[in-house]
């Protein structure tokens, strides 16, 4: 039975019902990491320093983007490197922007949001979310990436003082609380 649908499957000269290209909104691939504090149940977020030029490298986040969020909180979080596989993703961005090199970690949750980007007149942008959970005792070693990094009460924050929509990874874990 012929059908309407468009089904998640990139490529060239596949079937009708694939996609030959990406999404009209674009489509991200990004890994975040939720480390919470073992004691408090705090969660590690930080805010960027636009002074480190490596954000475009770790994080893929350019001087303009850096800009905007510099005063907000955002989770270690990156895009994929193409071909990259979500536990590769992850350990990058431990090393890169925590300056570690293991923690034991649980996961990938993933979830998959699609939102429009008003500033950006962009609709439909399609998110899929690969996010690994740990906890750590005490914060981890100083890395020039931020200006600010410690263990935040994400649920006294209002949502503009996130980056990057994070709020909406911590509501998907549950963590943090969502209002209607």
């Amino acid at each position: 039975m012929p059908t309407t649908r468009k089904f998640a499957d990139f490529g060239k000269n596949l079937p009708y019902y694939c996609m030959d290209t990406i999404p009209d909104g674009g489509m991200c691939l990004s890994v975040f990491l939720v480390i919470t504090q073992k004691t408090t149940g705090l969660v590690l977020m930080g805010k960027v320093n636009p002074e480190f030029a490596e954000w475009e490298h770790i994080g893929a986040i350019n001087r303009e983007r850096l800009l905007r969020i510099a005063d907000k909180w955002m989770l270690p979080a990156s895009h994929f490197i193409v071909y990259e596989s979500p536990n590769d993703a992850v350990k990058r961005v431990l090393k890169e922007q925590l300056s570690m090199q293991n923690l034991e970690l649980k996961g990938p949750f993933v979830y998959s949001e699609v939102y429009d980007i008003e500033r950006a007149n962009i609709k439909n942008h399609w998110d899929l979310e690969f996010v690994y959970t740990g906890e750590l005792e005490k914060l981890p070693p100083q890395n020039p990436a931020w200006k600010e990094l410690g263990f935040v009460d994400v649920n006294a924050l209002n949502d503009k003082e996130f980056a990057r929509n994070h709020q909406d990874i911590l509501a998907n874990l549950g963590i943090r609380k969502v209002s209607y």
